[in-house]
C-alpha cells in the first residue's frame, strides 16, 4: 500500500462519522496536492483535512487524535512539536480568566519538567477543573506560538483525577551573551487573526484556516551566543520594541515607505547586532522566551561578531 493511501484511509477513517467520502477521493486530493503541485505530503494531509473539516463544519479538535486514551504520556517540558495527540500528567497551578466564551477554561499546567499553558473548549462539554489538583488528561493536542507550545482539552480528551501531588519543575533559563545573528521570520509578520489561532502567515495563508487577512505583530527570533553555547532566543512584540527602539506602528510605517517588510528586520538586524544582553524566561523547544530583558555594557569586536553569525 501506497504512502498516499495509507493517508487518505487515515483522512477518511477521521471523517466517516461526518462525511459520506470514500478513500479514493481522498487518496485523489492528495495526490493533486503531493504528485502536481510538488506539496510536502504532511502539508497536503493538512491541507485535504482542513478542506473536509469545512464541508462537515467541524473544528479540528472534534476530530480527535485517532487513538482514544491511549495516545504517548509526556512530560510538559518534552513537548516540542505543533498538532500531535498526547497524555500528560499534571497539576494545574492556575486558572486564569478566559477571554472568549468559546473557551470553557484556560490556565497553566505542570509537572516536573516544567509548565505549560492549557485550553478546555467550552464545546467539548468536559468537567470542571479544579486548582491545585492533580489529573491525567489523555489526548490533549499541543499548538505552538512563538516558540511556545501550549495543550487542548477537546471533545475527545479524558479525565482522570490522580490522589496524588507533583512538585512543579522551573523551567526558566537565564542567559547573558552577544546576540549574534537574526533568523529568517523576524521583523515585521503577520498572524492569523481566527480567534485563538495566531499561527505566522506564510505568503497569505495560515496551515490551519488557509487565506486570511492577517493582523501586524512585530518579533525578533535571535541567537545569543554565551561563549559556550548559542541560545535561540525570541523576543515578543514588547520586547522587540524596547529592544529595538521601535513601534509596531513604527515599523509598519518604515515597510509601506520601503514597500518591503524585510527592511525591518534589516533595521533591527543593523541596530542590535554584536550588542550584549541578559534574557530571562521559560524554555519552549528550543528557544529561550525574553520575558526579562537587560542591555549589557561590553566590548564587541564586529568582525568576530560577523564570523559567529555566519557559522550558525
Amino acid at each position: 500500500m501506497s504512502d498516499l493511501r495509507e493517508h487518505a484511509e487515515d483522512i477518511h477513517e477521521q471523517f466517516s462519522d461526518h462525511l459520506e467520502i470514500d478513500v479514493d477521493d481522498v487518496e485523489s486530493r492528495l495526490s493533486n496536492l503531493v504528485d502536481e503541485y510538488r506539496v510536502p505530503v504532511d502539508e497536503a494531509r493538512r491541507s485535504v483535512t482542513n478542506h473536509y473539516l469545512d464541508e462537515a463544519g467541524l473544528e479540528r479538535d472534534a476530530l480527535g487524535g485517532g487513538g482514544g486514551d491511549g495516545s504517548e504520556l509526556i512530560a510538559v517540558g518534552d513537548i516540542d512539536e505543533d498538532e500531535a495527540w498526547h497524555t500528560v500528567e499534571a497539576k494545574l497551578v492556575d486558572l486564569w480568566e478566559p477571554r472568549s466564551d468559546s473557551i470553557a477554561q484556560v490556565g497553566l499546567l505542570g509537572d516536573e519538567s516544567g509548565t505549560i499553558k492549557f485550553v478546555k473548549w467550552a464545546e467539548s462539554d468536559l468537567q470542571e477543573l479544579e486548582e491545585g489538583a492533580v489529573y491525567r488528561l489523555g489526548n490533549v493536542v499541543t499548538d505552538e506560538y512563538e516558540g511556545r507550545f501550549s495543550v487542548k482539552l477537546n471533545s475527545t480528551t479524558t479525565i482522570e483525577e490522580l490522589d496524588e501531588d507533583i512538585e512543579v519543575g522551573d523551567d526558566a533559563e537565564e542567559i547573558e551573551g552577544a546576540l549574534v545573528d537574526i533568523q529568517s521570520g523576524s521583523g515585521l509578520i503577520k498572524r492569523c487573526p481566527e480567534e485563538d489561532c495566531t499561527r505566522v502567515l506564510q505568503n497569505g495563508r495560515c496551515n490551519e484556516h488557509g487565506e486570511v487577512e492577517g493582523e501586524f505583530d512585530l518579533r525578533i527570533k535571535g541567537v545569543i551566543d554565551d561563549g559556550l553555547d548559542a541560545h535561540e532566543v525570541i523576543f515578543n512584540q514588547e520586547a522587540t520594541e524596547e529592544v529595538a527602539d521601535i513601534t509596531l506602528e513604527e515599523a509598519q510605517e518604515m515597510a509601506m515607505d520601503a514597500l518591503d517588510t524585510e527592511v525591518v528586520a534589516d533595521e533591527i538586524a543593523d541596530a542590535l547586532l554584536g550588542k550584549y544582553y541578559r534574557v530571562a524566561g521559560p524554555v519552549f523547544g528550543r528557544y529561550v522566551l525574553a520575558d526579562e530583558v537587560e542591555e549589557l555594557a561590553g566590548p564587541t569586536d564586529v568582525e568576530d561578531t560577523l564570523i559567529k553569525a555566519r557559522s550558525i
